[in-house]
């Protein structure tokens, strides 16, 4: 068999996921397993990989999804603790009073909160926290989803407390090849993890900067009276400034402390900056005049869904610092855990606390661990725990936090299971009888190959298309790093600028995401839109992946292969 041959039969994997997601339109949950029994067959039958190691790389797979659903549920368990407890509706209620205005609402509740949410809590949630809080704000339902979808791009990278980068790519790219090239420039994998969040964040910091003013006009264009794009050019100056005021500090963050804290520590500086610059008029028209929605008779019938606007008791215990406060915890938990010098990051990582399964079903090499106690999801649930005494829960509202947590965790968990195992199983091809490479690198060699110097310029769209497919830059990460990786080695630019644009792509990915949509949708009682949704996310999308290939692509050019490799 050859080569060309070879790259085709390895692309079946994933263009089998999109066939059945999207053509076939079958649930995540079956479009996954009967990708991974397809991967099982072709790996088994193709590849000549021993069926012994075949089930040992899904296992593993299972043991990498438990670190991931353990991230998930912490998230989920102190978002629906603070809706119970009220102090989501104290923090919505903040948010009126700072303007009228619908554009900078969205500005400050999508772009700077939401990706708050999304530097915390990460797989999707950000949409499923903005969306309805803009609906009760009294913006159209399918106004709410657009611009909650559009900001599912700059933070995704870093979402989750880093998840993306640093279980994504780190698990991906743990592999004999990788280790040896990084062993070889006397780096580790932590540093070359964190040489890829740099580059992520410059990217980022470039492209996302304009993601405000590119949101505004797309609310007035498709939901304002006028359709014009001119009302959100107005206040053109405020959404740069919103822009700037979120990726500065981003950059600089990725620059000193890493992947994981980007997203948390810039929303956050952002939304102080943004929040006070708006209550006193920094950027705006002098002459601004407060831009609003149609009246709701004269509203579109596929903007509006199934769930009526109600008004919402604001529980009186609970100030705006005490609904807070439980992020405020979070932020600090993650810093203070993940500096070295402080000590603590080295007694929650260390042999001792960590479940290391070796040698699975005997397999040499095939080993992953479980670092529960340093996981965000334990600091999640720890917050959570403080937010109960903090907000006075009652026992029922604690009940039905952990209850509603627990119940959107199957689901998700066993889909996670076969997008994963199927990742693994794809990775770990490169032990087979058939003398080729692993399916990623042999197709990465073909591609090389094919487009040579060009390829920066369509790697993001790489990570986008795994995004959109498995609906996670976390998963398009783990799919696509070490594919990503091999054609950067077969056409000789930055290892970390090519891994920098998978990551971006991944993230922009993210806005047209059928998961990210339903579970939106889901929050504000909208149906039968995903489509018109996607039709509308797609235009932010392809914005950021045009202006990530040409950037990447003069990056590459111009920046020395050795350089942060």
């Amino acid at each position: 068999m050859n080569e060309y041959l070879a790259a085709g039969i390895s692309l079946i994997p994933i263009l089998s996921v999109m066939f059945f997601l999207v053509i076939l339109k079958k649930s995540a949950l079956r479009a996954m397993s009967f990708s991974y029994i397809l991967i099982i067959l072709l790996a088994f039958f193709i590849w000549k990989v021993d069926i012994l190691r075949i089930v040992a790389v899904s296992l593993r797979g299972i043991v990498i999804t438990g670190n991931l659903i353990w991230i998930i549920f912490g998230a989920i368990v102190l978002l629906f603790t603070l809706r119970e407890s009220g102090a989501l509706s104290v923090i919505k209620n903040g948010f009126v009073s700072i303007s009228p205005d619908r554009r900078i609402q969205a500005i400050i509740i999508a772009w700077l909160f939401g990706s708050f949410i999304e530097g915390s809590a990460g797989f999707g949630t950000p949409a499923a926290v903005a969306a309805p809080l803009l609906f009760g704000l009294g913006f159209p339902p399918m106004a709410a989803v657009m611009v909650a979808l559009v900001i599912q791009s700059t933070p995704v990278s870093f979402g989750a407390v880093g998840t993306p980068i640093l279980i994504g790519m780190g698990k991906s790219l743990n592999v004999p090849d990788v280790l040896e090239f990084i062993n070889h420039h006397s780096i580790s994998m932590e540093s070359f993890l964190y040489n890829i969040g740099i580059w992520t964040a410059l990217l980022h910091s470039v492209i996302g900067t304009f993601i405000p003013l590119v949101m505004v006009c797309m609310l007035t264009r498709f939901f304002g009276k006028n359709k014009s794009f001119r009302e959100g050019l107005q206040i053109w100056r405020f959404a740069i400034f919103a822009g700037l005021s979120f990726t500065i500090p981003y950059f600089i963050v990725a620059l000193i402390l890493g992947p994981e804290f980007p997203s948390i520590l810039g929303a956050m500086i952002g939304l102080f900056v943004v929040v006070n610059g708006a209550k006193r008029g920094w950027f705006l028209p002098d002459n601004l005049k407060y831009w609003d929605f149609p009246q709701k008779s004269e509203w579109e019938s596929d903007w509006v869904g199934t769930i009526s606007q109600t008004e919402e008791k604001i529980p009186e215990n609970i100030s705006l610092f005490k609904a807070w406060l439980p992020y405020v915890i979070v932020s600090l938990l993650l810093i203070i855990t993940r500096l070295d010098f402080l000590g603590l990051k080295s007694l929650l990582t260390s042999e001792k606390v960590t479940l290391e399964f070796a040698d699975i079903l005997g397999v040499n090499g095939v080993t992953e661990t479980m670092q529960v106690l340093y996981l965000p999801g334990t600091i999640f649930i720890i917050t959570s725990i403080i937010s109960i005494f903090l907000h006075r829960m009652s026992f029922h509202q604690i009940k039905t936090a952990w209850r509603d947590a627990f119940s959107r965790l199957f689901k998700p968990f066993i889909t996670l299971i076969f997008a994963v195992a199927l990742v693994r199983i794809f990775i770990d091809s490169d032990v087979n009888g058939s003398n080729f490479l692993s399916m990623p690198l042999q197709l990465a060699e073909v591609i090389a190959n094919l487009t040579g110097p060009l390829w920066p310029l369509l790697a993001a769209c790489i990570g986008s298309l795994g995004a959109f497919v498995a609906g996670s830059n976390t998963v398009s990460d783990l799919m696509f790093a070490l594919f990503q990786f091999g054609v950067a080695d077969q056409i000789g630019v930055s290892h970390s600028i090519i891994l920098g644009l998978q990551a971006v792509g991944g993230a922009a990915g993210n806005m047209i995401t059928v998961h990210n949509i339903v579970a939106a949708c889901a929050t504000v009682g909208l149906i039968g839109v995903e489509g018109a949704l996607i039709k509308k996310t797609i235009i932010p999308m392809l914005y950021y992946l045009i202006f990530a290939g040409i950037l990447g692509f003069i990056l590459s050019m111009i920046i020395p292969v050795s350089f942060f490799i």
